[in-house]
């Protein structure tokens, strides 16, 4: 039931995906959802009971018209609203075979739990074959995967772990993995201990915790030039910026293979990720405004851009906020991601391209990913409402902190890291704060606070029109104050945590 036909053979889909026309995909997952939702209506007790307490009958649900017409589900009315059991296939968690546990972290409230069985690694398993050939050719290079991702309760980890060592024994490939988990310091004795012993090293990691590892990696007098890296992120965007500064650090020669960002959560596990063509795409977009505006219309903030499998997940875009299908350990049908973003079709970014000037098969060419195009739809998705604060009524996101702090400028004297929080002075007049770590060995200065403040305040002005347009009568009152923290200081950025870029 989780792979559909073909799907348990990554090498025939990844020629399948490249040859069929994206048309096909869409055909194959609507048909799929459907599939999906009238499982879910006969055998998850749960969904059984929300549908009829919504007064639907299945058997209206014959088209995938009919499909969009079914009410959402979210943790708020579905998952939180029955015991884990009932959200299971035929209610069954107790006697219902093997479990892996994951956890949400807990950030936006009580952390809930998920429950996945081996069907849904094999189908992790079955995408990250394909790229790991696709992007990094790991059917003709020994490989070593450093999983620096969480090891815990959170999904990141174990469920690379356990998709990694698949790949590996499925396709008889000389692909070896250790885990360090979040510690630079273990990431940096892989690196130095087995760098010349593989053809490559692939880096799972989140991206700050990536650039820690770089930077403590250059402090120490490790070449990163010297190895043949990639490298995979998970859990947050970033900018093309930070992708730039990798490249730079570590000498990729290659950007659109050697990077790759997932789209993905505890709650369906990775639904999406970027390929050559979604990160072409995006850093066309992030130079050219118009194709930027075409793709992702007005708002500021750059997406997340990526590529996925219709079949596997069916991502609906509803007035900007991200809908998803899938089979997994809680089958979820129409769920509620509380993602905002969208959905594009291949053929519509095609016709942008053309809208705006761009010769997509010339750019493709030029960029010597034309072998890699995926007949596929797009998903992109925006920062969350989370990572943002309200200063005078207006939201400041920390994506647009953050490509402040990512400049070329501040490389040797901050880490990029940050939280940031709205604050009240004696008169109760509201104030943004920026506490910021320091890199190892730097010491505050007020040279280093004005120009931070220079450049957070020039995003800002550039990026947000509703801060503009407050600056024009108040900029004393919007002007952020600037803390400085020694490195790894626990107050804000003990090691060995994921970041939390806003405090409310």
């Amino acid at each position: 039931m989780f792979l559909p036909r073909g799907f348990k053979d990554p090498v025939w889909l990844l020629e399948k995906i490249k040859k069929e026309p994206e048309v096909y995909w869409i055909r194959r997952g609507e048909r799929r959802v459907l599939q999906l939702f009238h499982a879910m209506a006969e055998r998850v007790p749960a969904y059984k009971d929300f549908l009829r307490k919504n007064k639907i009958n299945q058997l209206t649900i014959k088209t995938i018209t009919d499909f969009k017409k079914v009410p959402l589900i979210s943790k708020e009315n579905y998952l939180k609203k029955y015991d884990l059991a009932r959200l299971c296939w035929d209610g069954k968690l107790k006697n219902g075979g093997s479990w892996t546990i994951s956890s949400t972290s807990g950030s936006t409230g009580e952390p809930f739990y998920f429950p996945r069985q081996e069907a849904q690694d094999w189908q992790y398993a079955v995408v990250a074959e394909m790229y790991l050939r696709e992007n990094y050719q790991i059917h003709k290079q020994s490989t070593l995967y450093i999983d620096a991702f969480p090891m815990g309760p959170w999904i990141g980890g174990v469920f690379t772990y356990q998709a990694i060592r698949m790949v590996a024994a499925r396709g008889d490939y000389d692909l070896s993995i250790i885990t360090t988990g979040i510690d630079k310091d273990e990431i940096i004795k892989a690196v130095l201990k087995f760098g010349k012993l593989f053809d490559q090293i692939i880096i799972g990691c989140y991206a700050p915790f990536l650039k820690d590892a770089i930077d403590e990696g250059i402090g120490r007098g490790v070449k990163w030039r010297k190895y043949k890296l990639g490298f995979i992120f998970s859990a947050e965007g970033f900018s093309e910026t930070f992708r730039d500064y990798i490249v730079a650090k570590t000498g990729l020669t290659r950007p659109y293979r050697d990077t790759l960002n997932h789209y993905g959560t505890v709650d369906l596990g990775t639904m999406a990720h970027e390929t050559p063509l979604s990160i072409m795409l995006r850093r066309v977009a992030v130079k050219k405004k118009n194709f930027y505006r075409a793709l992702f219309g007005d708002i500021y903030k750059l997406p997340t851009f990526c590529q996925y499998i219709p079949e596997l997940f069916y991502f609906e875009d509803l007035a900007g906020n991200l809908v998803c299908s899938g089979y997994s350990g809680l089958p979820l049908a129409r769920y509620d991601l509380k993602d905002h973003g969208g959905v594009i079709t291949l053929e519509e970014v095609m016709n942008r391209c053309h809208e705006s000037g761009i010769n997509f098969m010339e750019l493709t060419k030029e960029k010597g990913i034309d072998n890699a195009i995926w007949q596929l739809p797009f998903v992109f998705v925006y920062e969350r409402s989370d990572f943002s604060v309200s200063l005078y009524s207006f939201q400041i996101y920390s994506e647009t902190v953050r490509k402040a702090l990512q400049h070329v400028s501040l490389h040797k004297s901050v880490t990029g890291k940050f939280v940031m929080m709205v604050k009240y002075n004696e008169q109760q007049n509201q104030y943004l704060e920026i506490n910021v770590e320091l890199m190892p060995g730097v010491k505050e200065s007020k040279k280093l606070e004005d120009m931070i403040v220079k450049l957070v305040v020039e995003f800002l002005l550039r990026e947000n029109s509703e801060y503009a347009e407050t600056f024009k009568t108040r900029s004393n009152r919007i002007i952020p104050k600037i803390v400085f923290w020694p490195h790894g200081d626990p107050e804000h950025f003990r090691p060995g945590i994921k970041q939390k870029w806003v405090k409310k």
